[in-house]
């Protein structure tokens, strides 16, 4: 798996059959429908590719938040990480995320967070991030001007040296990414 072609790049487009062509064609590719959440499409898109197979990718996208009642800002939504059951454990996840991160640093706002399901925490505390407290409220938006607290872990990583995540509720003005 340490071939030139395992490097990070950035995707010129990420298609449903990109998707599928990494998680195959499942109901429920991130084990996430559960929740019910309606989620925000990414904006930027980074990829892994292999023998000429798109093997895992992971998608940015600019949010406004505010944490603590304070004023709107923003982070870096992090979100459809995924890497091909086939090659996992070949450490594809921190690649492809890292990619994704160094070109998140150049877009301004000092955090990036995602949302993931608890048995994936360790995944990304290995790669640097720190969970927001359980007991900490998260709220999104969903469709109908619904709020609701998120079901997922939230996670918080710095993009800039000396970034501090502000403590208290978070609130995502947005559909999560």
């Amino acid at each position: 798996m340490n071939t030139p072609d395992t490097a990070g790049f950035r995707l010129a487009r990420y298609t449903k059959a990109d998707q599928q062509e990494i998680l195959g064609t499942g109901e429920d590719p991130f084990g996430v429908a559960e929740t019910g959440l309606a989620w925000l499409p990414k904006e930027d898109h980074f990829g892994i590719r292999h023998d000429g197979r798109l093997i895992a990718h992971a998608g940015l996208r600019r949010l406004p938040v505010t944490v603590d009642g304070s004023d709107l800002t923003e982070v870096i939504g992090v979100g459809g990480v995924a890497v091909a059951p086939d090659v996992r454990g070949h450490g594809l996840a921190r690649r492809v995320i890292a990619t994704a991160l160094a070109h998140a640093t150049t877009l301004g706002p000092p955090h990036a967070l995602l949302f993931c399901r608890p048995p994936l925490v360790p995944l990304y505390e290995r790669l640097g991030w720190q969970a927001i407290p359980p007991e900490t409220p998260v709220r999104v938006e969903q469709p109908g001007d619904r709020v609701i607290t998120m079901p997922l872990r939230t996670m918080v990583t710095p993009l800039h040296e000396g970034a501090r995540w502000p403590e208290g509720p978070l609130r995502l003005r947005s559909l999560p990414m």
